[in-house]
Formats: structure tokens, sequence, C-alpha cells
């Protein structure tokens, strides 16, 4: 995570509060889940199950005292403790923007300002542009739905004329 954030040395409390989604003092299941990308459009294929360890794994190395919550407090000594999150290899998804998702997770880790568009043939590259190419097409098929003074979709068939 220090790699994806910039930044060169940890700290445990700036790290808590930037994760500290609500600004609540506390981690609950739903920010875990979030800081691990788990709640993103991206992640949908994760199962429950996963979704439900990763949270518990990571209530069972922070919470001490067992509440289904993690405070700042808890954090901060199991920090000085060494305990590290875990790398459950999912994600990415928790900075809520594909653009900088993509170019967090993928772009600057595979290639750099020299990159050709020839260049991006990995399937997260692909993926991403075919992202962008069906946006296009959404926004270009609704310009034509929005110049047509009747939508002919939006007509019942029962009422609709047939020549």
């Amino acid at each position: 995570m220090a790699e994806e954030h910039h930044i060169g040395n940890f700290d445990p409390g700036a790290f808590f509060s930037l994760h500290d989604y609500d600004s609540s003092g506390d981690w609950t299941p739903a920010e875990i889940l979030r800081t691990y990308g788990l709640l993103d459009e991206s992640a949908k294929e994760i199962p429950d199950s996963k979704r439900d360890e990763v949270v518990q794994k990571v209530l069972a190395l922070f919470d001490d005292n067992r509440n289904g919550i993690i405070t700042q407090g808890e954090w901060m000594r199991k920090c000085a403790e060494g305990v590290k999150l875990p790398d459950f290899g999912l994600g990415p998804g928790h900075h809520g923007d594909d653009e900088y998702e993509y170019e967090i997770h993928h772009f600057e880790k595979y290639h750099d300002e020299n990159t050709r568009e020839e260049d991006l043939t990995h399937p997260e590259d692909i993926a991403h542009f075919k992202k962008h190419d069906q946006e296009a097409d959404q926004a270009e098929r609704q310009e034509q739905l929005d110049r047509l003074s009747v939508i002919e979709e939006n007509i019942p068939l029962k009422f609709r004329r047939v020549a």
C-alpha cells in the first residue's frame, strides 16, 4: 500500500485516518472491506465468504476487545507491536475512481511515460480501454436518443403502429 500511496515511510496514524472513511475514529467492517477494495465494482465477483474472511482476519489481528470494530488506539498499539495488514491479493478499488485505480495499480507498475498505445496489451489494459469504448458507445447512443422527439423503444408494443 505504501507504493500506491507514494509514501516512503509508513505513518500508522495517518494511514488509519486516511482509511477511516467516515472520520468516526473507528474502522468498521465496511471500512475494512473498502480499504481492501472489496466494495468496488471491480470486486463484484469476489464471494461474500471471501469478504467475510478478510474482515474476520483483520479484526482478529487488530480488534483487541473483540467488539467488531478497530479503534485508532487498537490500531496504533498493534502497529507498534509490528502487526501489519495482510495482503489477500484482492482489490483494487478503495480509491473510488476507475482511472486512478488503473493508474496506480497497473499503469505505474508496468508502464511509464514512454509507453505507446500499441504497447498497452496486458489484460488489465484491454479491459480498461474496453470500458472506455463501452462508455463512449453508450454516450453516443444516448446522444442519438436525445435527438429523437419520440423514442419508439419507450412505447409499449401494444401501442406501436406496425407498418
